[in-house]
């Protein structure tokens, strides 16, 4: 069976003829709660996941950079000294390349910027990438991610800029917010370079202080269920914009930073002084932010059998205040619930994409065929289920 990995060292020798000099991975990241709460400076507990996406890359002997897709016609090509023409994207415009090479055309614009790179970085020689994934793409597990952080590894590494995983972490977020124009928080890159195997990462999106937490999934007996709708969102789209937007009129409206400020004791005030729809927004993300609190201190003291009721709890919360689930992530999560899983909730930032289940392990099969009949009778498209285990994070693999 052709891996991943085959995959991009097959592209790369198409592409050039030559073996690469390595080969680089990361993975994708399911987000067992917090949603929203990362760009507005307020706390998340992602963990990696087993898909990755894997970068084989090689250097050139010109200033050129070349990117090339298992999941595009053609490659792209640049010049290292283009960048900063092709890059920031302009706001509200879609990127001067094909989106998919903005984000690792993007990371080698940012990565060459950041603070404390080494010189080496900005006289770096040119490189070919040829990228090969199988993280769902549109699915909410971060599949953007995944490329920065494997593309990110690598140049660091054939360029010696000496950057450690939190700033590689922000280089991805810098290629994602600017280069490609998503306004998206750090807590994917973050759980894509810092994952652990069975731990989630609790992560301070303020101080990007990050602690593991263990999950225990395995040893407790129970599996969490990941079920692609297959709907397609795209943060760099209308909706996402809009909440943030929404999220920052609250903070503003409330005289503080960001709702991270904002405790679950200030929203009778909060509401007194907003218009509905702000309002709600502002709900949703301090008891988000109260959530993943109580999460950590749940798995810590009881485990992950005890953590359901805040994953339906949040899903009900995305639902109603945030408003960014649709029917299909409605009936997976609900008919999960059914069918006996212990919590459920969307994952990601919403208008499609997944939602997961903490399901018993003898009971993945049960839950699995009960979602995919409801979506039959629905009259959606058939959902992709599959179960998921807290991985590692960005790595060089050969």
């Amino acid at each position: 069976m052709t891996t991943t990995q085959d995959a991009a060292r097959a592209l790369f020798t198409d592409l050039t003829g030559r073996t690469p000099e390595g080969v680089w991975s990361a993975p994708g990241r399911v987000n067992l709660i917090g949603e929203h709460t990362d760009y507005n400076d307020g706390f998340v507990l992602p963990f990696a996941i087993p898909h990755r996406t894997v970068a084989a890359v090689g250097i050139r002997d010109d200033r050129r950079i070349r990117v090339a897709s298992t999941f595009a016609d053609e490659p792209v090509e640049v010049s290292l000294d283009e960048l900063d023409e092709l890059f920031p994207t302009p706001t509200g415009t879609a990127p001067r390349v094909p989106e998919w090479a903005a984000y690792p055309l993007g990371v080698a614009w940012a990565l060459r910027q950041a603070d404390g790179v080494a010189p080496s970085a900005a006289t770096g020689s040119g490189l070919d990438i040829a990228i090969a994934s199988d993280v769902p793409v549109g699915a909410g597990l971060s599949s953007s991610a995944a490329i920065e952080g494997a593309t990110a590894s690598a140049l660091n590494e054939l360029w010696e800029a000496g950057l450690d995983r939190v700033a590689l972490a922000r280089v991805g977020r810098k290629a994602e917010n600017e280069a490609v124009g998503a306004p998206t928080g750090i807590m994917d890159q973050m759980a894509s370079m810092l994952g652990e195997p069975d731990a989630a990462i609790f992560l301070d999106c303020r101080s990007l202080d990050a602690n593991l937490v263990q999950v225990g999934i395995a040893g407790a007996g129970l599996a969490i269920l990941v079920m692609d709708t297959r709907v397609k969102h795209a943060h760099s789209t209308g909706g996402y914009g809009e909440r943030r937007a929404a999220c920052e009129r609250g903070a503003a409206i409330m005289g503080v930073p960001s709702l991270r400020d904002v405790s679950v004791d200030d929203l009778p005030r909060a509401e007194e002084l907003m218009d509905d729809v702000t309002f709600r927004r502002v709900r949703h993300v301090v008891t988000e932010n109260q959530r993943v609190l109580d999460t950590v201190v749940v798995l810590r003291e009881d485990g992950a059998r005890a953590i359901g009721d805040l994953l339906v709890a949040s899903h009900a919360s995305m639902r109603d205040d945030f408003e960014i689930s649709v029917p299909e992530l409605d009936t997976a999560v609900e008919t999960a619930l059914a069918a006996g899983a212990l919590g459920a909730r969307m994952t990601g930032g919403g208008f499609g994409g997944a939602a997961i289940a903490l399901v018993e392990q003898d009971s993945v099969q049960q839950v699995t065929d009960a979602v995919s009949a409801a979506f039959a009778s629905s009259g959606f498209t058939s959902p992709v289920i599959f179960t998921v285990t807290p991985s590692a994070g960005a790595h060089r693999d050969a």
